[in-house]
């Protein structure tokens, strides 16, 4: 009897050991629960829990504004809204949120944003004939509860001290049709060809991408690019770039960092294959410093692929 109990355990010993245990299941990190009051208390805003998704939102009215459409009053409750929602995302939490801006304020918060580890999603406006003209950026990110909320907090911050200031808006007197800039210093540094195109001069590189199971690119629109105008020691540049979603960021925080304006990041298609997002920028300076802010972006997309590849 000793021998058969004894038999019957070695075969489980070894069945266990090879296979592992049958009723073992693998261990799942449970889901964090919000501190609402924490929130509040970090993103110096008041919020509402909707207990159907499970997610904290807290909104700021801009209340400050006084917005009209084609003539129309429009209030807060009409979309001129900021707001910025948490959601449990298992150990961590998940924030989505949209923020009203005056055209000066675009820059300067969205480098609060990007300086605090929260994504810029979107950048466009969502009305015509707005007097004064009011631009709309998306947000999002992923961390732990405590440095999103206080991220979060520093944005809407930085929307507040901003409110109102009418800095006035980067200028570059020059004369288009007297461009004399170096064309050559400038292909030098972004490594790419210039073209003299009428009064400007230009670059542009071409990125792929399939529409329909077609291939599409430089000349279909799938580009980045930049036009040059004025003097070596005072230049403007405008331009779009065209980036998959992760390269994204990189490229934002390389053209603030180089003092770029952002004006616009959205999309230029539907149902591409990869997709491809597009972020309009304007900037002045030397023309040499410029350059040499495009060509930082440009470093990062070639930075994403390799991370890229990398992971698979």
């Amino acid at each position: 009897m000793n021998t058969v109990r004894y038999s019957q355990a070695v075969v489980l010993v070894l069945c266990t050991a090879l296979i592992g245990p049958v009723a073992a299941k693998p261990r799942q990190a449970h889901p964090v629960d919000l501190d609402t009051a924490k929130i509040e208390q970090l993103t110096g805003m008041k919020g509402t829990l909707d207990k159907a998704e499970h997610v904290f939102k807290v909104s700021q009215p801009r209340s400050d504004l006084s917005v009209t459409v084609a003539g129309a009053k429009i209030i807060p409750a009409m979309g001129l809204t900021s707001w910025a929602a948490f959601k449990p995302a298992g150990r961590q939490v998940m924030v989505m949120g949209d923020l009203v801006l005056q055209e000066d304020q675009v820059n300067s918060v969205m480098s609060t944003a990007l300086d605090n580890g929260i994504e810029v999603t979107a950048l466009h406006n969502h009305f015509l004939w707005d007097t004064p003209k009011v631009m709309f950026m998306h947000i999002g990110g992923t961390g732990d509860s405590d440095t999103m909320a206080t991220a979060i907090g520093r944005v809407f911050q930085a929307i507040q001290s901003t409110a109102g200031s009418k800095s006035a808006a980067p200028s570059a007197s020059m004369d288009v049709t007297k461009t004399s800039l170096d064309s050559k210093a400038i292909e030098v540094i972004i490594e790419a060809p210039v073209e003299k195109a009428g009064d400007v001069y230009k670059v542009t590189i071409g990125r792929t991408t399939k529409m329909a199971g077609h291939k599409a690119g430089k000349v279909m629109g799938v580009n980045t690019w930049a036009v040059f105008v004025g003097s070596n020691e005072q230049a403007s540049v405008d331009g779009d770039f065209a980036m998959q979603e992760p390269e994204l960021q990189g490229v934002l925080k390389a053209l603030r960092t180089g003092g770029i304006n952002i004006t616009a990041i959205h999309n230029h298609m539907v149902e591409e294959s990869p997709r491809i997002m597009f972020l309009h920028y304007w900037g002045t300076g030397p023309a040499n410093d410029l350059a040499k802010a495009i060509k930082s972006a440009l470093d990062t997309q070639k930075t994403a692929k390799l991370k890229a590849r990398k992971k698979t």
